[in-house]
Formats: C-alpha cells, sequence, structure tokens
C-alpha cells in the first residue's frame, strides 16, 4: 500500500506507514498518512531562508508568469488527477470543479498579477497627497510583502481547489507557502503537489505540503506569518485563539462552513420559470459533490403558500438523481468522502429530525449503484421540513455537510430576513426573483450576514455560475459563523499577504521608494523628448514642458462640430454668463486633446499605442483667452514582454496663473531597443 509523503525542505518524507486511508466508493485502501516526525523548524527555515529569497528574485510579473505556465502544466497532466479524485467519491462533473477549478485559479491570478500589479515587489496605493502647505512634505502608503511563510489549513472536499486558490494569491504576494490538507482525501492534493514538483516551474522553497498532523509548526510561528483556514466552525474557533497566534498577533483568515440559504421571493408563483429555477438550483446543491460544499444550500426558505409545492417539484427531481459509483456514466451523484463523514452527516440529520420532519430521503428508494459500494460512504439525498423556523434554533445551527437540506416557510419578506440571518453569518445566499424592487429590498439587508448573494432570475440564469460556486475575481467568506474572513477577490486576495505601510517624506524621496513619480518631485529634462526613448531607456521622472497655446472662440465651434456637443456652456453666451462659471468654456475633451496635441511626438518612434486614461479629472474651467501648457512626466514602468512595456505617463495641464486645470494618465505600449533595432 502506497505511504503517501509530505514534501519538505524540497524533499519527500514519509516512509512508515500510518493512518489507512480507503475508497468512498467501495472502501478498499488507496494509502495512508506516514508515520515519520515531520521537522517543522526545518520547513519554516528552508520557506524563510530559500522561498523567501528565491520569490523575492522575482517580481509581481515574472510571478504571475509562473502561475500561468503551472497552469497549463497541470490542464495538461489533469487527467492523472481525475483518477485519483474518483476515490474521494466525486462524479467527474464534482472533479472538473475541484480539478480545473484550481488550475483556472492559477490562470486567473495570472492575469490579475499581469494586469493589476506593477513590475518589482512593491505595490504604491496612492495616490500620494500634500501633508504640507508649500509641496515639500507628503505622504502614502505602500504594500511589500511580509517576508514570512502563509500556513494554508484546508478542508476535505477539494483537495486541488482548496490548496491552488490559497497558494495562488500567496505566490503572487511573494510569500512562501506551507499548505496542509485534510488527511481523508490528502492523496488527492500529493498527486497535485508531486505534479508541481515534477514540473519544475515553482522556484525553490515556494511550496511545501504536509500530509498528517500539523504538530509545533504553529507554535513556531512569528508576526511576518499568516495562517488561512477552511473547514468547520468549530476548528476555526480553536485555531483562531492558539496562544502563539495571539501572541504574535498573526493574522489569521478563516472560511469557516455556514448554514447558507436560498430564498424564493413571494412574487414568484409555480407558473413562472424563476420558480423551476429555485427547484434546480436547491437540489443542484444537495446533489454535486455529495452535498459536500461550504456553500451549499442548508436553508430553503420559501414562502409558507407555496411550501408544498416547492418539496413536490424537489422530491421528483431528487428521485431522478442517479447516486453510486462514479466511474459508471449515468451516476450522477457520488459518495461522501469518507465512512466518518458518513456517520458525522448521519448523526447530524438525527439531531436535526428532532424538531423536523423527513420529506425525502433514504426511504425513498436509495440504492447506489456499482460494485462494492456497499462498503461505500453512499448516503441519501435528503430533504426536511422545519415545523417552526423562527423559533427552532436547531436548524439554523445544525449543518450535516453532505446532500442534506432543510425547508422552512415565511410569511413575509421581513420574516424571511429574518430568518436569512438566524444562520448567524453565511459565505452566500441566494435570492430567486423577478421583481427588481424586492432585490433592491432584500439584498442591502441580508448582505450585513451574508459574503456574496446571488440575485437569480431567468436573464442570469442564462450564464449565471450557480450559488455555490466561489469565483476568483469575487470574495469567498462570509462574516460570524462563516468564520470573518476573505479569500480570492482578485487582488484584494494577493494584497491580504502584503504588509501595507504610510511613508512620508519630500515628493522626490517618496518617488525613489514608490518607483512611482509623484507630482512635486524632482524631473528630469534632458532635452530628449520621453516618447523618444525605448523602455529600457526611459526613466521614471523623465519629463517634457511643453510651449504654450491660447484657445479661441475658433477651438470651441470646430471642436463642437467635430463632435457634435453644442453643449450650452459652451455655445450660449447669456446661459454661460448665467451659470456658475460665468462665461463661456472650453469643452473638457478639447482640452485633453489641446493637450495631446502639446506634448504628442508625431514621428515614428519607441511609442506604439495610447491604449487608455486613468484618473481624469477637469480640475478647473478653460474659457475663450486662456492659455494652456502641458507637463508629461514618466510615471510607472510595468515590464510585461520581451519586445515591449508598459508606460503609465503623468499629464498636468495648467492655464497662464499656474493653475491646474486637467490631470489625468495615459497608458502606453512602449517597444524596447531589441524590437526596434
Amino acid at each position: 500500500m502506497k505511504v503517501l509523503q509530505s514534501y519538505i525542505a524540497g524533499q519527500w518524507v514519509g516512509m512508515e506507514a500510518a493512518q489507512q486511508l480507503r475508497s468512498a466508493v467501495n472502501g478498499k485502501p488507496v494509502g495512508s498518512t506516514h508515520a515519520d516526525k515531520i521537522d517543522f523548524a526545518q520547513a519554516l527555515e528552508h520557506a524563510r531562508k530559500v522561498g523567501v529569497p528565491n520569490l523575492m528574485k522575482l517580481d509581481f510579473q515574472k510571478r504571475a508568469e509562473r502561475l500561468k505556465a503551472l497552469a497549463k502544466f497541470l490542464n495538461e497532466r489533469k487527467e492523472e488527477l481525475y483518477a485519483v479524485s474518483a476515490h474521494t467519491g466525486a462524479t467527474r462533473s464534482d472533479s472538473w470543479i475541484d480539478i480545473e477549478g484550481g488550475s483556472g485559479t492559477l490562470f486567473a491570478y495570472a492575469s490579475v498579477g499581469a494586469n493589476e500589479l506593477p513590475s518589482g515587489n512593491i505595490v504604491h496605493e496612492g495616490p500620494a497627497m500634500a501633508l504640507g502647505k508649500k509641496g515639500g512634505f507628503s505622504g502614502t502608503h505602500i504594500l511589500v510583502p511580509r517576508g514570512g511563510v502563509a500556513v494554508h489549513i484546508n478542508a476535505f472536499n477539494f483537495p486541488v481547489w482548496g490548496l491552488l486558490e490559497k497558494f495562488a494569491p500567496s505566490f503572487l504576494a511573494g510569500v512562501p507557502c506551507i499548505g496542509k490538507p485534510a488527511t481523508s482525501t490528502s492523496y488527492l492534493t500529493e498527486a497535485m503537489v508531486r505534479l508541481v514538483v515534477e514540473s519544475g516551474i515553482l522556484p525553490e522553497g515556494s511550496l511545501q505540503l504536509v500530509i498528517g498532523p500539523t504538530g509545533d509548526l504553529l507554535d513556531r510561528l512569528d508576526g511576518s506569518d499568516v495562517v488561512t483556514f477552511t473547514g468547520s466552525a468549530d476548528t476555526a474557533a480553536k485555531l483562531r485563539v492558539h496562544p502563539n497566534v495571539v501572541r504574535n498577533s498573526i493574522p489569521f483568515n478563516a472560511e469557516a462552513d455556514s448554514l447558507n440559504m436560498a430564498v424564493l421571493a413571494p412574487d414568484v408563483t409555480p407558473d413562472d420559470e424563476e420558480f423551476d429555477l429555485y427547484v434546480k438550483e436547491v437540489a443542484r446543491e444537495m446533489t454535486v459533490k455529495a452535498g459536500q460544499k461550504c456553500t451549499a444550500i442548508r436553508r430553503a426558505i420559501v414562502p409558507k403558500r407555496y411550501v408544498d409545492e416547492v418539496a413536490k417539484r424537489l422530491k421528483a427531481r431528487l428521485a431522478k438523481t442517479v447516486i453510486g459509483d462514479p466511474a459508471l456514466e449515468e451516476v450522477r451523484m457520488g459518495a461522501l468522502a469518507s465512512l466518518d463523514q458518513k456517520a458525522d452527516v448521519a448523526k447530524r440529520v438525527a439531531s436535526l429530525m428532532k424538531s423536523a420532519e423527513v420529506v425525502f430521503g433514504e426511504r425513498d428508494g436509495f440504492s447506489p449503484k456499482g460494485d462494492g459500494v456497499a462498503e461505500g460512504a453512499f448516503f441519501a439525498p435528503t430533504l426536511l421540513l422545519a415545523r417552526n423556523p423562527m423559533f427552532d434554533d436547531a436548524v439554523h445551527d445544525i449543518e450535516a455537510f453532505g446532500p442534506v437540506s432543510t425547508l422552512m416557510a415565511y410569511e413575509d419578506l421581513d420574516e424571511a430576513l429574518v430568518l436569512a440571518a438566524k444562520g448567524k453569518g453565511s459565505l452566500v445566499g441566494t435570492l430567486v426573483t423577478k421583481d427588481p424592487q424586492v432585490a433592491a429590498r432584500f439584498v442591502p439587508a441580508a448582505a450585513a450576514m451574508h459574503g456574496r448573494i446571488l440575485i437569480l432570475d431567468r436573464e442570469a440564469a442564462q450564464e449565471s455560475t450557480g450559488h455555490g460556486s466561489p469565483l476568483p475575481m469575487l470574495k469567498h467568506g462570509g462574516p460570524g459563523r462563516a468564520g470573518g474572513g476573505e479569500e480570492l477577490g482578485g487582488v484584494r486576495a494577493v494584497k491580504h499577504y502584503l504588509q501595507r505601510a504610510a511613508v512620508q517624506g519630500s515628493p522626490t524621496m517618496l518617488s525613489a521608494v514608490t518607483r512611482e513619480h509623484v507630482r512635486g518631485a524632482k524631473v528630469n529634462e534632458d532635452g530628449t523628448h520621453p516618447f523618444r526613448k525605448y523602455f529600457e531607456d526611459l526613466a521614471i521622472g523623465d519629463s517634457l514642458l511643453t510651449h504654450r497655446r491660447t484657445v479661441t472662440e475658433a477651438d470651441i465651434v470646430n471642436f463642437g462640430g467635430i463632435s457634435g456637443d453644442y453643449f450650452y456652456m459652451h455655445f450660449d453666451e447669456i446661459a454661460a454668463k448665467e451659470s456658475p462659471f460665468g462665461k463661456r468654456i472650453a469643452h473638457g475633451y478639447f482640452v485633453l486633446s489641446a493637450a495631446a496635441g502639446l506634448f504628442v511626438e508625431p514621428k515614428p518612434g519607441p511609442v506604439l499605442a495610447n491604449y487608455g486614461l486613468d484618473t481624469l479629472r477637469f480640475i478647473k474651467p478653460v474659457g475663450i483667452g486662456d492659455t494652456i501648457q502641458a507637463r508629461l512626466t514618466a510615471k510607472r514602468k510595468i515590464d510585461k514582454k520581451k519586445d515591449q512595456g508598459v508606460v503609465a505617463w503623468d499629464v498636468e495641464v495648467t492655464n497662464q496663473a499656474g493653475e491646474l486645470v486637467a490631470s489625468y494618465d495615459i497608458l502606453t505600449l512602449v517597444a524596447k531597443k531589441a524590437a526596434g533595432q
């Protein structure tokens, strides 16, 4: 029997068998954990002394490239993981969520790094602000890698995605991680990490794997480290108050199982398409991954007058669900992850049944298909009906982490909101409605206790990813019972692993620190137009002060004719005099265009294209007879491709009094020397 190994300090560790792990489908052994003790002091030293320096040799852009390469590699080898995943009881579609959802998250964070993070290892969280009257003292914020280690403790239900969705943002942030999967399905995580190590894509020390207990790992962490956890609310509560975590103020992020709800709004009738969408969503969340999702619908809240109809349609849909060995083509729901999990779900259902009745369950033809399934961890889809949900705390406190959901009735929307909040904090909730006004009333009230809310109607259903699918670009996490933490959410997750610091000083010093031009800093005017410089030669602070241009009435008339913009402030002398400006003014976009005419270098050169504007503001009006001038300064450089990079230019447009009239950044692609020679 295979002994699973930990990957510690660049070596696979573990020879002696310990806990036997069995297939969730037929109970046959698939491996065992190792009894060999892990030296966690060595693991942390390796992460700090090898992993951190190796990651700091790369920058955000380079680490994003590694994530993309790793995602491609895992996709090429995904069938190896699908074969192992079958032992967890997952169907092919269940495994797709885990395996390709994991590589998809890597792709997503590769994109976050490439498009939202700079070159280098400092994020300037600007803009800088003046702290003095003369412009010589300013302040801003920066984000930098913590220099520590991220310990990721994961649940059993998503052995691949669970590790990768935490690893991706921490790696992008330059923080090495030690991943600890739940034991029961750790054989799939180990198989995935073996592929990662085999790829050679990651710098040494950036990823380590723990199979089995964490020993004294948490005791050895310090304030530069981070702990993240996914699992039960009870375990999260224990880890959160670990003495060393508290003593060293170690950031702790928890994403805990919660009693997520789905509300059928009172405006939806059995004749509406939304009614069937609701039934389909509840049934899907009960059966996908055999209900073993932290986001699964545990509480189905419906209008009292429609409880019987919802129950009838749910029973019909659940009765058609074929359960058994995922290797069989007709099977649509597999097993729970282990026999221990099956026993736990059965125990919790028994507790719920003290105050709720079974609408659909094992008695309704439950008979898993396949050889050897009698030894598997199969559990019947179980639909309960709470008799008195407003006063029965059990249905809002007890979670059976399997294919189990409880129907509960409400009188009006206010009561539905009360029932939704009784979950004491959830990862996700769904509102099915066809009335925008119902959504506008319900969602803000429910959002206080839910990390994410899906509003489902027939329009959204055409593309909806569903109630239970966390997406890389949206935050995953919720308040209260759900752990109070946040994962994913695009660049937000990366910032969780970075340390924020306020920096004060002269604009010149702030520019040097942030690697980004700060207004008021010294600029370089060397006589060469900045647009004539290749990416490598261009320095932050390279600047051009343009010649001046006086705005005439003909400019305004001509721009109005070209653009079709005949707004009264530009053409109606009387109305303009009665306005707050007291005179006719030029179009803001004329000022923008005229400024471009002042600083653009017309001859072919390294600047390839202008692809956008950021932070555009029109500060003061420009009237007929005013004279404008522009300053163009290289603000930020991002090294993206072999033949080109991105340059953000700071543009200040001033009038004859030296007052700022327009302010913005322009973004350009700039060629590198090798591409231009």
